[in-house]
């Protein structure tokens, strides 16, 4: 496929992560540098799939609409090109497609697009989760008013701890913790988890009775990820054993890995212990795009 004019744009595999592939040659991908007859399934799974969020009680798309490409200080490459409208519309069209799922976070600036396309789609018909860099109980109680005022809903489906690094995360973020669980009790938020972005920190999740659902970065040539596959892959197989949802991210690596679009989707689609996945998408020709990768990435032999 031309991808002259898409979106998706290809970018040159670093010295690091070439040398993580070249690590796995051994096993999978020992002849051809990936071989699909080895990730293929007998039956198309589609975007718009609903998935049973592990033991959350919530369904939602296979896909979620990310909208936080390079979100930093309160803006993503969403809220930068498309601004309040573009994104709201951008989440309808989606939703319009069987997409409910919204993936959005304090960091990304991104809830009053979410709130602006709920003019248009019945809030109980989405799922919406967010992050907060919250650490003690007065600070997360704040960011759970403020997140439902910037959204306009009274609950959140999913609220996670974002970017947790430290091993020790629960000690440090234990404040927070007690506040999310006591507002998942009263109905404010109905589940809560983490993002992790070390492997110490993804393990201590998978330890953690308190995680509900794990936000982890996943993709077959360990590109932006907390580890090797090797590495990772157990922890988030552990998680999936003791009924934590795990949602997968940086499927493409944080853009490195856009001319790989095809490998890494039949990759994640083939893991059982993905429960679904979220990718940053700036457009509605993305969002096509891969409503058109992902039945086909699901069977390829």
């Amino acid at each position: 496929m031309d991808h002259g004019n898409h979106k998706f744009k290809t970018c040159p595999m670093k010295r690091r992560d070439f040398i993580k592939f070249s690590a796995l040659a051994a096993g999978a991908f020992a002849v051809h540098p990936f071989q699909h007859h080895l990730y293929a399934g007998e039956t198309k799974k589609y975007a718009a799939d609903r998935i049973r969020l592990g033991n959350t009680g919530i369904e939602l798309s296979r896909l979620a609409m990310g909208t936080g490409t390079h979100g930093v200080q309160r803006q993503s490459n969403q809220t930068r090109k498309l601004g309040v409208k573009g994104l709201g519309d951008l989440l309808h069209r989606a939703y319009d497609e069987g997409i409910n799922f919204w993936d959005s976070a304090d960091q990304y600036g991104t809830h009053p697009h979410l709130k602006e396309a709920l003019k248009y789609v019945p809030r109980e018909k989405v799922v919406i989760l967010t992050k907060t860099h919250a650490t003690t109980e007065r600070e997360m109680k704040d960011d759970l008013d403020r997140f439902r005022r910037e959204l306009g809903t009274d609950y959140l489906d999913i609220c996670l701890l974002h970017f947790m690094t430290d091993p020790n995360w629960p000690r440090i973020k234990n404040g927070a913790m007690q506040v999310l669980a006591r507002a998942r009790e009263d109905g404010i938020v109905r589940a809560h988890g983490v993002s992790c972005h070390t492997l110490g920190a993804l393990k201590s999740a998978a330890d953690s009775d308190w995680v509900q659902v794990d936000l982890a970065r996943i993709n077959p040539y360990a590109s932006r990820m907390d580890g090797e596959v090797d590495q990772v892959v157990p922890v988030l197989k552990k998680m999936k054993k003791n009924g934590k949802a795990v949602i997968g991210m940086k499927i493409f690596g944080a853009g490195r890995l856009r001319d790989k679009i095809d490998e890494c989707l039949q990759y994640t689609l083939a893991q059982d212990f993905i429960d679904c996945f979220t990718i940053g998408q700036e457009g509605f020709d993305e969002t096509k795009d891969l409503l058109r990768r992902i039945p086909q990435a699901s069977v390829r032999g």
